[in-house]
């Protein structure tokens, strides 16, 4: 009897503070860090915690009023642009972050996309990772997710490995990550990474899935890559120079959508363009002013079966 009334203590314990970090994230707006500040406990509990709280269905997000008004501009930019469908998240303010919303109708449409022996290609940055608490997990079986594009070594909040295996563990799946930098310092490091250390069969496997989550990123000092130390402003403004108005997991394309003739897009450890192309849905998840020009560029390259963005970069894409 004793220990039966241990562990309902625990257990009692384990649900409190579960729902203190649910409330804390979700309710209060407070960044993972605060959160371990204020419950005591570390960053990757933190994580976990809230991850366990997807599992159990114990967060939905859900939109219950019909966003009629929006169907005429999906459809004007599935026009124009030749996708099969786009899903533009309302959002009224022009000079706002509109991440928040993106993520939202992203989160959506992932949870009703998810199936039993599906292998997805996932890439990364800060609007993917925000997808996170919007998707309805699930348990589902002979499940895998590849991420798309190589890690760090330190730490950081948008990391392409952190976002592939919690995006892993929201449907109980397999997760295969890439142990190598997103960016190596030479095309020999690359060769050599892919073809003597193995990473060549994990991208292989990107000839195989039945769905990419892709963001692309501008060329702007604010956007994810910069910001987070990947490369270097001397890289930036060269590429800017040879061309670069953004990229797709580090594949850096010009406003025809076409590789830049740069020695950066040599030493990137990620799937490239050509077997991005190959893969049945696409799935292009962006937005904001900074972003537009590589959207429209991604747009060409990728040829997106599905476009999820905001009011406001779906007004401009069709300016």
């Amino acid at each position: 009897m004793q220990l039966e009334n241990q562990n309902v203590a625990i257990q009692s314990e384990a649900d409190r503070l579960r729902a203190r970090a649910i409330w804390l994230y979700h309710v209060e707006g407070a960044t993972q860090n605060d959160i371990a500040t204020q419950l005591g406990i570390s960053r990757v509990m933190v994580v976990r915690l809230l991850a366990d709280a997807r599992r159990r269905n114990e967060v939905r997000i859900t939109i219950a009023a019909p966003l009629t008004d929006l169907l005429l501009l999906e459809r004007e930019v599935e026009t124009r642009f030749g996708i099969n469908r786009v899903i533009v998240a309302p959002f009224t303010d022009a000079d706002a972050d509109p991440v928040k919303v993106i993520a939202a109708a992203a989160g959506n449409f992932i949870s009703g996309e998810m199936r039993a022996g599906m292998t997805v290609g996932v890439g990364w940055g800060r609007t993917l990772s925000n997808t996170l608490p919007f998707i309805l997990g699930a348990t589902l079986d002979d499940f895998r997710v590849v991420s798309l594009l190589g890690g760090i070594a330190a730490a950081r909040r948008f990391n392409p490995a952190e976002f592939a295996w919690q995006f892993a563990e929201l449907f109980q799946g397999e997760g295969f990550l890439i142990p190598a930098p997103a960016v190596v310092d030479s095309p020999e490091t690359k060769h050599a990474l892919l073809e003597r250390c193995g990473l060549s069969a994990i991208f292989e496997m990107a000839d195989k899935l039945d769905m990419a989550l892709l963001s692309c990123g501008g060329i702007s000092s604010l956007t994810t890559s910069y910001r987070t130390g990947y490369l270097s402003e001397a890289d930036r403004r060269s590429l800017i120079e040879a061309g670069a108005i953004g990229d797709v997991l580090y594949n850096f394309i010009d406003q025809n959508g076409e590789l830049v003739d740069h020695e950066v897009n040599g030493r990137v450890i990620s799937v490239n363009i050509a077997r991005l192309r190959r893969t049945p849905e696409r799935v292009l998840i962006s937005g904001g002013k900074d972003k537009l020009n590589a959207i429209r560029a991604t747009i060409r390259t990728i040829g997106p079966t599905t476009l999820v963005t905001d009011e406001q970069t779906a007004m401009l894409l069709l300016a």
